[in-house]
């Protein structure tokens, strides 16, 4: 079982709730803290050696994404994967980023906010290569995430971006399950850069298809998932 001394040291910046909250986020998303997982408010306050009120707050919005469970006697624990939440996210998802990068592909020019657009993804581009041939899942799936976000930020549209980021804590725990056990492959990176390609030639129908082979991946890699690591989910 997964230790809590896994977990990201609180450093500075956002307020400590806010903080303990992005911390358990990744370390529930990265399995550092496994499905089925019980966890104490107490027990997470002194590994940050911060107050229980904050830790208090960050569990509460873990409740809401359905990512922590309320057991009775208020105990706590990491909720399992739930195939269906999984599979509606990522219909959510792909609902979503279909319409942003279309918008983002039919508005790409030469403009300066593009150009920098352009540069910051060739840069996560390399970055990812290079998390791939090291098999850094953790350092892919970041660059992924920082892809995805990029697009979407051309929108300008910040409540896209916070919905988003908000349903994809179920998603992002198997996708990084899948990356983990199935391996890295160029084949993942090869797809952002079709992608990339397609949304600077403005091609907007090429760019939905691609991003749907993208983000299909899912029928195929659950089953095997489940078969291997049972207790991680549920329905």
């Amino acid at each position: 079982m997964a230790s809590t001394r896994q977990i990201p040291f609180i450093t500075s910046g956002k307020s400590l709730g806010g903080q303990a909250y992005e911390a358990l986020r990744d370390s529930i998303i990265t399995l550092k803290l496994e499905p089925g997982q019980t966890i104490f408010e107490s027990e997470i306050a002194d590994t940050f050696r911060i107050s229980r009120t904050p830790i208090r707050d960050a569990f509460q919005l873990l409740v809401m994404e359905h990512l922590i469970e309320v057991l009775p006697q208020r105990h706590k624990k990491i909720a399992r994967i739930s195939e269906s939440k999984v599979k509606e996210s990522s219909f959510v998802r792909l609902s979503l980023e279909s319409s942003a990068f279309r918008l983002a592909a039919g508005s790409w020019d030469s403009s300066e906010k593009f150009v920098q657009a352009e540069r910051q993804i060739s840069r996560i581009l390399r970055e990812q290569s290079e998390a791939a041939e090291h098999q850094d899942v953790v350092q892919f799936l970041q660059l992924d995430e920082a892809f995805h976000k990029c697009v979407l930020e051309l929108t300008g549209n910040a409540t896209l971006l916070e919905v988003v980021y908000h349903m994809r804590g179920h998603l992002n725990r198997l996708r990084y399950l899948a990356m983990k056990e199935l391996g890295l492959t160029p084949k993942l990176v090869e797809e952002h850069l079709e992608l990339f390609d397609s949304l600077k030639k403005r091609d907007e129908a090429s760019t939905v298809q691609l991003l749907e082979q993208h983000l299909g991946s899912l029928s195929y890699e659950i089953p095997q998932l489940r078969e291997q690591f049972p207790d991680y989910f549920i329905d």
